[in-house]
């Protein structure tokens, strides 16, 4: 049977008889992709390890009639450790991981998606950034990467030129006057400055913002993925999203 390589990510994992599970990956060239570890829950796995959630691996598949077998895995980056060491992290990275499964279909190439969850899970592992910050910044740009990108100054609906006060989640962001809806909120004009920096990955914008600011954009962010997505991630409530104390606000806009 024919065989491939492939760099992939582990998005989650299941149990399939006795000592074998079936894993599914977020590749580079292939986008997702569900395969069987055989042997992977015995002991004396040669890459059970390297299968588990987040891991970053370099995979050698062959072809099956029904699903792919791993032969091989090759540890590319382990985030696992660094992200078990802090719960928040934690949770942030159960939620990207989760969401990147959801908006991936099997066996369609999605390059842009799998180097978003890569660089989600590398900033939650080098925890450069508030872990809350990290994962409303790769929610906002998964969702604009699958079609959904809102708008955090003209009027999603007629484009009337911004900024706004009113932000609705069905209608994709902030609207004008004359297009608000039942159901909008009036946010703070900090709030959707910092959710338009987290989008565009402006940093230095995002972690000067106020503990209170990033509390409302990621009740927007949250709000915005769950419609858009149609359901609920099951893994969202329980990011944990308070800042430590120790977190730095010197310079932050109060607006």
């Amino acid at each position: 049977m024919p065989t491939y390589r492939d760099q992939a990510i582990v998005l989650r994992t299941h149990k399939l008889a006795e000592a074998d599970r079936i894993v599914t990956v977020l590749t580079r060239q292939r986008g997702k992709l569900r395969v069987v570890a055989k042997g992977v829950r015995r002991t004396k796995s040669r890459f059970g390890a390297r299968l588990e959630p987040g891991m970053v691996v370099d995979v050698q598949c062959y072809e099956g009639r029904n699903l792919d077998t791993v032969t091989q895995a090759e540890s590319l980056a382990s985030y696992g450790e660094q992200i078990a060491r802090d719960y928040r992290a934690y949770t942030a990275a159960a939620t990207v991981l989760e969401t990147a499964d959801r908006l991936s279909e099997e066996r369609e190439p999605a390059l842009q998606q799998y180097l978003l969850l890569h660089g989600a899970l590398a900033a939650l592992a080098g925890g450069a950034h508030d872990a809350s910050l990290v994962l409303d910044a790769y929610l906002l740009r998964a969702l604009a990467v699958a079609g959904w990108a809102p708008s955090f100054h003209d009027c999603a609906q007629c484009g009337d030129p911004g900024p706004h006060a009113a932000f609705n989640v069905a209608t994709g962001g902030s609207v004008c006057p004359s297009c608000r809806r039942p159901g909008s909120v009036a946010p703070a004009r900090a709030t959707l400055h910092l959710l338009a920096a987290l989008l565009a990955g402006d940093w230095e914008i995002a972690d000067a913002s106020l503990p209170h600011h990033r509390r409302e954009g990621s009740g927007l962010t949250a709000a915005f993925t769950q419609w858009h997505l149609e359901r609920g991630l099951r893994s969202l409530p329980h990011v944990e999203r308070d800042a430590p104390p120790t977190l730095t606000t010197a310079g932050a806009d109060r607006a």
